[in-house]
């Protein structure tokens, strides 16, 4: 889903009618390939959406409304929340198609080494005594922006590491959007590689046209700072 270079982000309007016409059925019959294609579309619309409310200046968490209770003046509060709509919706969508997609892997191979081919291959005399196993089709990891740094503190680990505030953490060691539980299994990385370095991948200057950096952190404690990291990471 491009978006041109010279569009306002805060311009753009997310349609409010229904995200999808029963999304789970229209998976149905599609083939391995086609499911691929599906999810690798619907994870350029979550970025394009998630740009959205970078450029509204709120995350999917921001609160919306004053301190006595009236829409906050300062942002679109409709916008804000059609688009927070739209990305849950997506979401469900993603999870739904790697499910499918997972299956669909799983029976590819089991109906593979069911064929003749594969049984005919297994009585032809081989020059290598060890059997060559069947290739299979490796999924794209997702790497949908989970987290966004909000501030960096000077000598700290985060950094020397070379993370700046404004970056979008597409992965943190072992940790993925999928998979970060409001960033808790972040910190239970940070907790098990104390002194060692882990492999952080952020975008920086936006998360659809901005540039991939792949760095390495390592968390120390008693560098002169809060934490073990030195930085401000909140959720998108």
């Amino acid at each position: 889903m491009g978006l041109p270079m010279d569009s306002n982000l805060a311009e753009i309007h997310v349609p409010s009618g229904p995200t999808s016409v029963n999304q789970a059925q229209s998976f149905e019959g599609l083939t391995l390939q086609q499911l691929i294609v599906r999810k690798d579309n619907l994870e350029a619309e979550l970025k394009a959406l998630g740009a959205v409310l970078d450029s509204h200046g709120v995350t999917m968490q921001t609160t919306l409304t004053t301190f006595d209770g009236f829409p906050r003046s300062d942002i679109d509060v409709a916008q804000v929340r059609v688009t927070r709509a739209r990305i849950i919706s997506l979401r469900n969508d993603w999870k739904d198609l790697m499910d499918r997609i997972e299956k669909g892997l799983h029976e590819h191979h089991a109906k593979y080494q069911a064929s003749d081919e594969y049984k005919q291959s297994l009585l032809q005399p081989q020059s290598n005594p060890t059997p060559t196993p069947a290739p299979q089709q490796q999924l794209p990891t997702p790497e949908t922006p989970f987290a966004k740094v909000n501030s960096v503190e000077p000598s700290s680990p985060a950094h020397e590491a070379g993370l700046k505030a404004g970056d979008l953490i597409r992965r943190f060691g072992s940790v993925v959007w999928s998979n970060h539980e409001r960033l808790r299994k972040v910190g239970e990385v940070v907790g098990q590689n104390l002194g060692r370095p882990i492999q952080v991948v952020v975008s920086r200057g936006g998360a659809t046209d901005g540039q991939e950096l792949d760095l390495k952190l390592t968390p120390r404690q008693n560098w002169g700072g809060r934490g073990s990291l030195g930085c401000h990471i909140v959720p998108i």
